[in-house]
């Protein structure tokens, strides 16, 4: 779910103006609470959902991807074909990805079991690409990862910055904190129109204090690191001599060699009952039972590996990718019959929010649910701007051999 904490800002002034204004209802609906709402909604993936349930296994069906190709609700597959080099040493905590050429997209995911109620538009047209191979991190980069990079570095994140006024002139002074977006769930059932019911702006919150000031990332060494921007993972990647995947290297790597899959595991949500990713269970957003052994984050690699060693792929926190995102980037590629390694668009562009620099971010985090959001399914993308981070928000890197 993810313009900066800048975005962030506008929660702010809409929670002050709140308490403010005793004639400002509670369920947000007055103009002040709007303007937050817009402004976080830029910040945050998944929005703009009905909130009622899929229908559990009243859908289409999926035909499972084999050697020919598959089309699945007017999306075509054709076969992955994955390249032989395998270079002679790997670096340890990295997995080799072949590259080849693939499938890239997502069919509408509405009327398949557990698919949720979004369709998913900017996932499609399903188009050719080719991906040279490249090393990849196995796992999430996990708070003592980065940890070791801040301390070499004197680095300080976005959420730790204190918002200038060059930035905000018009904001009081008083506004202008450090924080970030955090998940605040709700004591009880709301309805699911507006994301402010269960995202708030908390001061001081950061990648030390996910969760704010008295949070602590304490024995929790390797969860994944989280309240990171963008910006803040591009300069751990290029300290690291690594870089952040293309929004196509994350995907090739996360179907695993396989073709048109639903998820990265194969096409059923929990196959034989077994949870094969952290998502949300329960009733969003106020109460996760953790049914697949975890409410809330998890530690990386708690979950069987995709068929290219590759943990967490789906579900835990939200990845960023190197590329600008564009609602119309797919249309633009599939005209040009294989794409080669594509590194997105030269400029970002989102249709709800066209004024935002927004990236893309893949694979989805343990708020998703078919109840709300199911941008878990492998193809499907999330987006945010690039000065923003939040709780469920996090990355990992690659390089060429």
């Amino acid at each position: 779910m993810t313009c900066s904490r800048n975005i962030l800002l506008g929660v702010v002034l809409a929670v002050n103006m709140e308490a403010c204004n005793n004639a400002m209802p509670s369920d947000l609906t007055n103009a002040a609470a709007g303007i937050a709402s817009q402004k976080t909604e830029a910040a945050i993936s998944c929005v703009g959902n009905s909130g009622a349930r899929s229908a559990k296994g009243a859908g289409a069906g999926r035909v499972n991807a084999g050697a020919g190709p598959i089309s699945a609700n007017g999306a075509a597959f054709g076969p992955t074909r994955l390249n032989t080099f395998r270079p002679e040493h790997i670096p340890a905590g990295m997995v080799w990805i072949p590259g080849g050429e693939f499938s890239m997209g997502n069919a509408d995911p509405v009327g398949t079991p557990d698919g949720g109620h979004e369709r998913m538009n900017d996932a499609r047209p399903v188009h050719r690409v080719y991906i040279d191979g490249f090393l990849m991190d196995a796992t999430e980069v996990t708070n003592n990862e980065f940890a070791a990079f801040v301390k070499a570095t004197g680095y300080v994140t976005v959420a730790e910055q204190k918002p200038t006024r060059t930035e905000f002139p018009d904001a009081k002074e008083e506004n202008l904190v450090t924080g970030s977006i955090v998940f605040t769930p709700p004591p009880g059932a709301v309805p699911l129109d507006n994301l402010l019911r269960w995202w708030s702006y908390v001061e001081r919150a950061d990648w030390r204090h996910p969760t704010g000031p008295e949070s602590s990332i304490t024995g929790k060494g390797n969860y994944p690191v989280v309240q990171i921007a963008w910006v803040d993972a591009e300069a751990y990647a290029k300290w690291a001599g690594k870089r952040l995947p293309t929004e196509a290297e994350w995907e090739f790597a996360a179907r695993g060699g396989k073709a048109g899959e639903l998820y990265t595991w194969g096409d059923e949500l929990t196959p034989g009952g077994r949870w094969m990713a952290n998502t949300f269970q329960g009733r969003f957003p106020g109460l996760d039972d953790a049914e697949d052994g975890f409410a809330g984050i998890a530690p990386v690699a708690q979950y069987p590996p995709n068929a290219f060693g590759l943990y967490d792929m789906a579900g835990n926190v939200w990845e960023w990718c190197s590329d600008w995102y564009r609602s119309d980037y797919y249309s633009q590629l599939s005209t040009k019959g294989v794409s080669v390694d594509p590194a997105g668009p030269e400029t970002p562009y989102d249709a709800a929010a066209p004024g935002e620099m927004k990236k893309v971010q893949r694979g989805g985090s343990f708020l998703c649910t078919d109840q709300y959001c199911t941008r878990y399914m492998v193809g499907t993308r999330g987006k945010g701007e690039w000065r923003s981070a939040a709780n469920h928000i996090g990355f990992r890197c690659v390089r060429h051999p």
